[in-house]
Formats: C-alpha cells, sequence, structure tokens
C-alpha cells in the first residue's frame, strides 16, 4: 500500500499524539497520506483512529467509495477497531509489506413505512434497531420474513443485525455470535415478555419487517428505529420497518496473523 487516508476522533485521540506518530512513520517510509476526505476515493485504505462508534460512522459515510477499513482501537472493548493503539507500527507495516487480507461485510438497509409511503430508508454496518419510546412499557411487535409471519413480540424492542453486529448490542442481548462474513440476518428481541420469544438467524436473501401494533386500544403506541445508533425515525401504531441486504458492503482489512476467534476471545476476556 501506498496511500493512506486518516480519519480520527479528536476525543480519543488525546493531543493527536497516535495520529502524529502514523503520520511520521508514513512520511519516513516516502507514503502518501491524507486526512482530506475528498481525496478518500483515491486511497488505498483509510485508517480509523477511534471507538467503534467512529468506525461505523465512518463505514457508513465513505462505503461507497469502495477503499478498505482498518480501525485501531482508541476506545474501550473495540470488536471493529482490531488494531489496538500498542501494535500501530506494526499493522503498518503489514499494510507496507502486503501481509493483510481484505474481508466484505453486508450492510442493511431499512425503510420506514408509514400509511403506505416510505419516509425514511437509511443503511446500517451494525443493526437496524426498533424499540419503545415515551411512555409505553412494552410494545406490540410483529414479526414477518419474507411476508410470512413470524412472532408477535410484546416487549421493549427488536434488533435486526448484521453478523459483523452479532457481537453489539446483539450479544448483550442474548442473541448469537456469528462468523462476520456470513451472509445472514439475526433477529434478536428485547426483553421480551415471553420465555419462548427467541433470536432467529435467516438467510441473507430474505426480508425482514417489523411493524408496530396496538396493545391499548385507546393509545397511540411511541416507537422508534434507529440505525447504527446514529440516526432515528419516530413510529406511530401500525408503522413498518423493511429491512434488506444491503447492495453496498464495507470493505474491512484484517492482518494475517489474526482472525476473529482470537480477536473475539481477546475482547472477552477469556484468555
Amino acid at each position: 500500500m501506498e496511500k493512506f487516508g486518516i480519519i480520527t476522533n479528536a476525543d480519543k485521540d488525546q493531543n493527536m499524539s497516535v495520529t502524529r506518530t502514523i503520520e511520521a512513520y508514513l512520511e519516513k517510509h516516502n507514503k502518501v497520506w491524507t486526512k482530506d476526505w475528498q481525496h478518500f476515493k483515491e486511497m488505498d485504505v483509510l485508517l480509523v483512529l477511534g471507538g467503534d462508534g467512529t468506525f461505523i460512522q465512518t463505514a457508513r459515510q465513505y462505503v461507497k467509495f469502495g477503499v478498505p477499513l482498518l480501525g485501531i482501537n482508541l476506545g474501550t472493548l473495540g470488536f471493529l477497531t482490531a488494531v489496538e493503539k500498542d501494535h500501530v507500527i506494526r499493522a503498518l507495516d503489514c499494510l507496507m509489506a502486503g501481509d493483510y487480507e481484505v474481508e466484505s461485510r453486508m450492510m442493511l438497509t431499512g425503510r420506514v413505512i408509514h400509511k403506505g409511503q416510505t419516509i425514511a430508508e437509511a443503511g446500517a454496518v451494525n443493526d437496524v434497531i426498533i424499540n419503545r419510546t415515551g411512555f409505553s412499557r412494552l410494545v406490540e411487535l410483529k414479526l414477518w420474513v419474507s411476508q410470512s409471519l413470524v412472532d408477535i413480540y410484546a416487549a421493549d424492542g427488536v434488533i435486526v443485525s448484521t453478523p459483523t453486529g452479532s457481537t453489539g448490542y446483539n450479544l448483550s442481548a442474548g442473541g448469537p455470535i456469528v462468523y462476520p462474513e456470513n451472509d445472514v440476518i439475526i433477529v434478536t428481541p428485547i426483553c421480551p415478555h415471553s420465555l419462548t420469544a427467541r433470536s432467529i438467524v435467516v438467510s441473507g436473501s430474505q426480508s425482514v419487517a417489523v411493524e408496530i401494533g396496538r396493545r391499548r386500544k385507546t393509545q397511540q403506541e411511541e416507537a422508534m428505529v434507529t440505525y447504527d445508533g446514529q440516526t432515528a425515525v419516530r413510529l406511530e401504531t401500525s408503522d413498518r420497518v423493511e429491512i434488506v441486504r444491503s447492495a453496498e458492503r464495507v470493505k474491512m482489512i484484517r492482518l494475517k496473523d489474526s482472525n476473529f476467534y482470537e480477536i473475539l476471545r481477546n475482547k472477552l476476556g477469556n484468555v
């Protein structure tokens, strides 16, 4: 690799010390680097310094460029930012030597249907979450997979996740961990009012729809859909969120001396 884009969360990189270390190392090796987003599409890689939130925001914003991303963890857990800041020089050496692989990760697209009309649409790297708001104690959620009714939840909400997002909120809600390059969609209810409600995993070629039901005849249900926790749309009774595999895919770099299961083991503390 010869050309490097650098994206830094300044709140995470105090005094920009890690960023400056990277810049100096690239200059020492006569590599091109830029922080100007207008030139990102010309780069061989985008180095993303921050936490998983920074990585997801960058992926959503620049996925259209088709440039692979490498996350450098300046946060806490960091499943997506797999390179720890103490190993950044080794990671740069691997990139320069071609000692890496590029993974292709699926995304989701979610449309909000209100009274038969699409009122919002957005993409997600991790998940699309429909959850209760306001004074609603529980919300009724009708789950459909490819036009077939699967279940009706009385719950705090439901998470529709990519394999990449399976280690996020989905994991905290008791959902399964899925290998990130699989082509599936994971659906996990949040605190369901039932002992039998469980996560389901469906093919990435299928569609998932969640409809807001009415638990009280005289009261509109209050709910919200969020995309990666960064974009939100309010929902009402009978609104429907239709979720499919996106046409866009995120390219992520994995260094050859690491793998998903090693990262998983280290991040979960089972070492």
